[in-house]
Formats: structure tokens, sequence, C-alpha cells
């Protein structure tokens, strides 16, 4: 099994960024249950409690699992005509994990990482495995383990930041590597760190990567 390393930790140009689109993000990251209930499998390396994460599983399959249940609940009549549910964009993603704050954490900066337990299965508390979601505290704006447990899938490709200021930014047109954003139960502090970011394969699958969704009209 394959934990993730460190490919990618450009982060700068520091770039402005304005969102106009609203959507909603999942409170938590997809677990298990969640995934199985959906596609009927569950991939996960973690098991015995589907309350955990759902890992295990590439891009193309966070993707088609967004896909899958916007097919569900359009058929339940449970959305509303043209809304989606989808990946966060690299941006949106930030943006919920700093939950208002410019600080290093959402929380505070924390540069010794003596706060960090509170908020984040990571290397030094996770016992080496991923946890159930919701079990430390929430970020500000109420949303669970954007820090650790697992990195999380973003829809863009990851490259550098153009600098300026940008409206709605999508990310690179191409690249080799997908944005993955948070750090994980098996990574140090520092990755756990709002502005950290790191990419990887979009076909490859890590027992250290899972996904939250977004819900949102239209495309991003």
């Amino acid at each position: 099994m394959r934990k993730l390393s460190p490919k990618c930790e450009i982060e700068g140009p520091q770039t402005r960024v304005t969102l106009t689109r609203g959507f909603f993000l999942g409170r938590y990251e997809v677990t298990q249950g969640e995934y199985l209930s959906v596609i009927g499998t569950n991939p996960s390396y973690f098991t015995g409690d589907t309350n955990r994460p759902v890992e295990m599983m590439n891009q193309y399959d966070a993707t088609n699992y967004c896909a899958q249940l916007t097919a569900r609940e359009r058929l339940a009549g449970r959305l509303p005509a043209g809304w989606a549910y989808r990946l966060p964009t690299e941006a949106e993603w930030e943006y919920a994990s700093r939950a208002g704050s410019t600080n290093r954490f959402s929380y505070g900066e924390d540069p010794g990482y003596a706060q960090l337990g509170n908020y984040a299965w990571y290397d030094p508390n996770s016992g080496g495995t991923t946890h159930a979601v919701g079990g430390k505290l929430p970020n500000r704006w109420g949303l669970y383990d954007m820090s650790g447990n697992v990195w999380e899938w973003c829809s863009d490709w990851y490259g550098n930041y153009p600098g300026g200021s940008v409206t709605d930014p999508q990310g690179s047109s191409s690249g080799s590597y997908r944005v993955v954003r948070g750090g994980s139960w098996g990574h140090d502090g520092r990755l756990c760190r709002s502005a950290f970011r790191n990419g990887d394969y979009p076909s490859a699958g890590s027992f250290s990567i899972g996904f939250r969704v977004v819900l949102a009209p239209g495309q991003p």
C-alpha cells in the first residue's frame, strides 16, 4: 500500500482570490458507508468502521461518486434543477479550510502544533490509521477534519499560483498531478496547514487520500 509523499510544495506567489459562486461543502469527509451506499463497494484499506473516511480510490473514482450521487438524488427529487455534487476547486477548499482566518490554521498560528491534535488526526496521534470522521473539533465554520485524517482530492490540476488577483480560479489547464489538500493520518503538522499544497496522479489511489463533496448549481 502506498502512502502519499509530498511532490508539490509551491505555496506562492500569494494570490488574492475572489469567489463569486456560492456552494455547500460536506461537513465531513465522505465515509466508507456513504461510498458503499452509492457505489456498492468499499475500496478502503482501513476497514472495521464505516464511519471512517473512504480511501484507496483515485480521483476518477471520486468524481464518479459525485456523478452517481447526483443521479441518485435527482431521481429521488431531492436536488433543485441544475444543482450537482462535485469535487471542490482548490480555492474553494482553502476558503473553507481557513474559515475566515489568515493564520496557519483556522484556529490560529500554532507554530509548535501544540493545539493541532485537538483538530486533526495526524502522524503524532493517529496510531498509523484513519479514524471515524467528526472525532476532533471542527473549524470555525463547523467543518471537521479539514486538517488530517485523509488528504482530500480537489478538481484542479496542480500548477503554480498566478499571483495578483483572480476570480473563481480553476487551476492549471493541464498537468501531471491533481491537487490534494489537508494532510493525513500519516503526515506531520506542517503538511496539515491550510496553505499546504500537494498533488498526486489522478489515476493513483492511496490509503491516505479521500475526498469531500461540494453541492452547487451549475458547473465550476
